[in-house]
């Protein structure tokens, strides 16, 4: 159990934005200095873990959530709901500078995403967030690749391993249904694609 529980939370959907920004400036061919590396992995770490987590903390403490994992769908809408914003004004910051556009559709993605998860709330499907940001990720780092021209299959195959050993956590802590687990990845993988041939 112990071993489950830590593969979710070191996986956990507020840390691989994070994780992503951090493998885009090691295989980006573009140039930033260090100050532009660490103003990007500032303003991403503030907005998709530190923000999201004093959000939970503040949900918790007024009783809206009962607990950190936030478990129901009801839950879940507002957190959502908040991400989705959030991600969007990162789309969009990054769009406007077109050195680094690409990393555009990593936010984006993520914003389908969140957004098709969070219609399904009204069919009480409850896709799997974990699973999610995993698909987001393996899909935009594919694209990546094809649009920078740079080779990213290593770290393509990691992510998809760690993938299944995420899923395979998730179902053993009865977090979620080999349903809910196979839609969250299957919706972020196609994410960043989709968001790409719209943009």
């Amino acid at each position: 159990m112990r071993w489950h529980q830590f593969i979710s939370t070191i996986l956990h959907p507020i840390v691989m934005p994070t994780i992503g920004v951090i493998l885009y400036l090691i295989f980006s061919p573009i140039y930033l200095n260090q100050r532009q590396q660490y103003s990007i992995l500032a303003i991403v770490f503030t907005a998709t873990y530190l923000i999201p987590l004093l959000l939970l903390v503040f949900l918790k403490s007024v009783g809206y959530v009962k607990s950190f994992r936030v478990h129901s769908i009801n839950e879940r809408k507002f957190p959502i709901f908040f991400m989705i914003t959030l991600f969007m004004i990162l789309g969009r910051l990054f769009t406007s500078m077109s050195l680094i556009r690409d990393l555009s559709y990593l936010f984006y993605g993520t914003v389908f995403g969140l957004a098709i998860i969070y219609l399904l709330f009204s069919f009480k499907i409850k896709a799997s967030l974990h699973l999610l940001s995993m698909g987001v990720a393996v899909g935009y780092f594919l694209l990546f690749g094809q649009i920078q021209g740079v080779y990213v299959l290593p770290a393509v195959i990691v992510f998809v391993f760690l993938s299944g050993l995420l899923a395979s956590a998730r179902l053993h802590l009865k977090a979620h249904t080999v349903t809910e687990v196979y839609l969250g990845f299957f919706i972020g993988f196609v994410g960043p694609f989709i968001t790409y041939y719209i943009l």
